[in-house]
Formats: structure tokens, C-alpha cells, sequence
């Protein structure tokens, strides 16, 4: 079948194809744009999020934003601009003109003035960021987007740029990601930018009072304001008779890398863990046609995290691709190529994958004297008990409104979106922090995105079917909806995650 030509704006388009709160996707000069209609206002953006190029027009209109289908970016259509990750940058925008009983699409606008922020008395004169994954980078994109001026450091202990770690465990450990698609941003974009990127390199203590940061090899850094967001640091595991060329850890890009190369000539891998990483992983090893055994201590598979049936529909999926569960299990020891599980089967490995969990990386919080429990505690704009000294990602723990709790999560997309509000309140803004949190996990064909945080719940409601792989499950704790899951169905996780917005403003 012959695809269907996309409409050309730049000749106009009826009002009457136009309706009210309506979106068409068309070209204009060759690009691919989305024109919205709002009321009796007009906007062309980009048709493709920033983030995956996800299709726009099948996403959510709210207001004047739109939220993209697969990773709930959210643009604001009249600037284009990057409201909430993990999109990190602005749509082009057009302008549009309304003559008679049709709407066209004219030239591409400028990017609107960057607003100073400077000259405004409570702006810090310097800016430490210690940490640079999700949270760090984002947090120093927007105080530069916000007009912030001043001296910016970015420190990071890791040797890597900061890159795109979601898809570690997904299309880079599958083969179908290179290299260069995983950083974040160009080499020179830091220095560009005038943000001191700070490699390999780790903070030896914090001085809140005094507010400064020293380094490992002796640098004091002054700071008037700090954003804390030193991640988590995964579970290393003392394996009876494992070498340490025999287990893998996938954490950092370093640690990618090192994987990748180790399964260009491995048959046979063992994954030690059953969590949303590992199953990734397996998936992706499962592309590469390697054998995968997966070892993990539940008895049944995500019961805990998603419920026995989801996670019954997970299991088997990945049944489906050749993966072999050894469940209620773990390795007693390894002898050369054989793995022994505590249940006494043997297993051949070439090389052990683990992943069985993280923990948030505080001990520089805690000599720093911050108040601490179970995370870095932060107040609703993310500021912790320092004044002047702001927590975010999978570290902070802060209150959520809609849960009625404090909570920490450890999601890539919730640790951007903290670290955006989190630079907008050192900059004075007064910035509650109300994003759900969201994540998405990719296995094979199917993805399935999770808005919310459910510990626990009280009942499980499901519409749909998982074995179509069309379904939507919502969590409740005493009658209120503090989760909900979608498989193949975008729309209604977006509509979900702007429930669970509203409901906390």
C-alpha cells in the first residue's frame, strides 16, 4: 500500500480540518511539523520529541503543552521549549498566519531571548554540581536555558561525559546503539556552554557552613549554591570461587563498554538478578543470540513490583525468546565455566552478569552532617536541611503529596525533571516539586511505562488484556490510584501522569 502524502501547510489548510483542540501532522519547507489549534490561536512545532523522536501528534495536548507518547517529554507549544525531561531540548517552532478561511505556515522563528538572571539579587555567584548523571546535567542545561550567567562546575566521578545510561541495558547492550550515540552532549558543548565539566573526579568532603567542596586531590571549590546528586552506587556481590574478570556490573558507560566486548564472545551468560536491569540486559543479550539463564531470589517474577500477574506476563515473554528463569534462587559458587545455584542445579557461564539492586550514594551527605533517612532529606522544593544545598535524583527523598509519604525513587527520568526544579530553585524560583515518577522498560517488542510509585497497594484494577499486549493496571492503596501501568497504551499513561500532576497542585 502506497503511504499516504503528508499535507503541505505552506499551502494552507481549511479551519474547518482544523477543529478546536485538534493536532495535524504535514511539512512545511520539507520539515515534518505539527499544527495545533487552540481556540482560535495557531502553533507549528516539530512533529518528533527531542528525546527519541517520538511522534507528537499521538501524544497529549494539555493546555498549551503537549507530552510525547513514549518517554512523556512535555513541550510548551508556543515556544517549543523543553518544560519536562527527558526531553533536554527546545522544538522548532513556525509561524503561523490565518488569512480567510485558512491557516499557513510561514518561516521558522527564532529561539525566544534567553531571560538574565544575573543581575537579580538572591542569583548565586557560583554553582557546584557534585554528580553527573540524570539529575546533574539537567540541572546545569537549565540554569544556563534560564539565563544563569555565573561560574558553573559540573564534578563527576565518573571518566565518561554524561551519557544516556537508560540505554545500556537496552538497544547499546543489543548491538544498535554505537558509541557516539550514547553522550548526552558534543565534547566542546561544556566548554561552549562555559560549564566546567570536572571528570574522574571526586569530592572528598562538603562544608555547608562554609560552603565550599574539597576535592580528592586537595582543590577547594567555593560555592553559594550546591546541588547534591551523587546517584547510587550498584551492589557488588562476593561470589564463592567468581573472579572478578567473571562478574559484570552495568552501571556506567565504562562498565557498557566493558560488557559489549565481553559478549562478542560469549555463548553463555548467566543474569543475576530479576529486576527491570537484568531482564533488560537479558533481552538484549537474547538479541545477540546468547544463551541467558536468569537467577533470582523471588519466587515469583516482579510479584513485589508490578503483581504475580504482570509479572507472570514478563516471565513469559521472555520464555518465549529463550530465556530459562531459575527462580527462588541464587549462585552458592562458581568453578571455572560452572555456576552452582543454592538449589544445586549447575549452570554453564562464560561470564555472570549482576544485578541485583543499588544503593544511594550518601556518605558524602552524611559527613557533610545533612539530615538523612533512608536518602538525603529534601523539602518540596528539593532544598535539604543546608541551606543553599539542594538533593536531587536517586538520593533525595522527598514528600510526595500524592502518596502522603517521603519517598526516593531511583528512575532516570524523575532524577532529570528533579534536577530542572532543583536549578530553577536555586535561582529563586520557589518551585514546588510535583512530577510523578515515571519510568519505562523496554523487553524485546513490548514496552512497559509505570507513572506512580506503589510500595504497597490494596487492590489492582486491570482494563484491557496483557496477553493482546494492549492493558492498562492501576495500583490502589485506600481508594486512591498511586500507580498505574500501560502496555500499548501511551495516551493512557500520559493521561494518568497528568491525573497524578493535578492532584498535587
Amino acid at each position: 500500500m502506497q503511504a499516504t502524502a503528508m499535507a503541505d501547510f505552506s499551502s494552507g489548510v481549511l479551519l474547518e480540518d482544523l477543529p478546536d483542540g485538534s493536532m495535524l501532522a504535514g511539512k512545511a519547507g520539507g520539515d515534518e511539523v505539527l499544527l495545533i489549534r487552540r481556540g482560535e490561536s495557531f502553533f507549528a512545532i516539530g512533529a518528533a520529541c527531542t528525546h527519541y523522536h517520538g511522534p507528537l501528534a499521538e501524544g497529549l495536548l494539555a493546555g498549551e503543552t503537549i507530552r510525547c507518547p513514549w518517554h512523556h517529554a512535555c513541550f510548551d507549544i508556543r515556544t517549543g521549549a523543553a518544560l519536562h525531561a527527558p526531553a533536554l531540548d527546545p522544538l522548532v517552532c513556525w509561524r503561523v498566519e490565518r488569512a480567510g478561511d485558512k491557516v499557513f505556515v510561514r518561516e521558522k522563528l527564532e529561539n525566544p531571548p534567553i531571560p538574565r538572571t544575573a543581575d537579580r539579587p538572591a542569583i548565586p555567584q557560583s554553582v557546584v554540581i557534585v554528580g553527573g548523571g540524570a539529575a546533574g546535567l539537567a540541572a546545569a542545561l537549565t540554569l544556563r536555558r534560564e539565563g544563569y550567567a555565573n561560574a558553573l562546575t559540573l564534578i563527576s566521578a565518573d571518566d565518561s561525559a554524561p551519557y544516556d545510561r537508560p540505554n545500556l541495558s537496552k538497544d547499546f547492550l543489543a548491538g544498535n546503539a554505537p558509541d557516539e550515540w550514547m553522550p548526552l552532549r558534543a565534547p566542546e558543548f561544556y566548554a561552549d556552554n562555559g560549564i566546567d565539566l570536572l571528570l574522574g573526579t571526586r569530592v572528598e568532603s562538603l562544608d555547608a557552613n562554609e560552603r565550599r567542596v574539597t576535592l580528592a586531590d586537595g582543590r577547594r571549590l567555593p560555592f553559594d549554591a550546591l546541588l547534591l546528586a551523587t546517584g547510587a552506587e550498584p551492589i557488588r556481590l562476593n561470589i564463592a570461587g567468581a573472579g572478578a574478570e567473571q562478574v559484570c556490573y552495568l552501571r556506567s558507560f565504562t562498565d557498557g563498554r566493558a560488557l559489549v566486548a565481553r559478549a562478542a564472545t560469549a555463548r553463555r551468560v548467566v543474569v543475576l538478578g530479576a529486576s527491570f536491569i537484568g531482564l533488560e540486559v537479558a533481552a538484549s543479550l537474547r538479541a545477540r543470540g546468547i544463551e541467558v539463564d536468569v537467577v533470582g531470589l523471588e519466587r515469583v517474577l516482579m510479584e513485589r513490583v508490578l503483581g504475580a500477574e504482570v509479572g507472570r506476563f514478563v516471565q513469559d515473554l521472555h520464555v518465549s525468546h529463550g530465556v530459562t528463569f531459575h527462580l527462588g534462587n541464587s549462585i552458592a559458587q562458581v568453578r571455572d565455566r560452572h555456576v552452582t545455584l543454592t538449589d544445586g542445579t549447575i549452570l554453564e557461564a562464560d561470564l555472570i552478569v549482576a544485578g541485583v539492586g543499588v544503593r544511594p550514594a550518601l556518605a558524602l551527605a552524611q559527613t557533610a552532617g545533612l539530615a538523612l533517612d533512608r536518602g538525603v532529606l529534601v523539602d518540596q522544593y528539593l532544598q535539604t536541611s543546608a541551606p543553599g544545598v539542594f538533593a536531587a535524583g536517586d538520593i533525595a527523598r522527598w514528600p510526595d503529596a500524592l502518596s502522603g509519604e517521603r519517598i526516593r525513587v531511583e528512575h532516570w527520568v524523575l532524577a532529570e525533571r528533579q534536577g530542572q526544579t532543583a536549578a530553577r530553585n536555586i535561582l529563586g524560583r520557589g518551585e514546588r516539586f510535583v512530577a510523578p515518577p515515571f519510568f519505562w522498560s523496554q523487553h524485546y517488542d513490548v514496552a512497559i511505562n509505570v507513572v506512580g510509585h506503589a510500595e504497597s497497594w490494596d487492590g489492582i484494577e486491570m482494563q484491557g488484556t496483557l496477553s493482546a499486549r494492549d492493558c492498562i493496571v492501576r495500583y490502589r492503596r485506600a481508594a486512591r490510584t498511586v500507580a498505574v501501568a500501560t502496555v500499548g497504551r501511551d495516551r493512557a499513561s500520559l493521561e494518568a501522569e497528568l491525573a497524578m500532576e493535578s492532584a498535587q497542585r
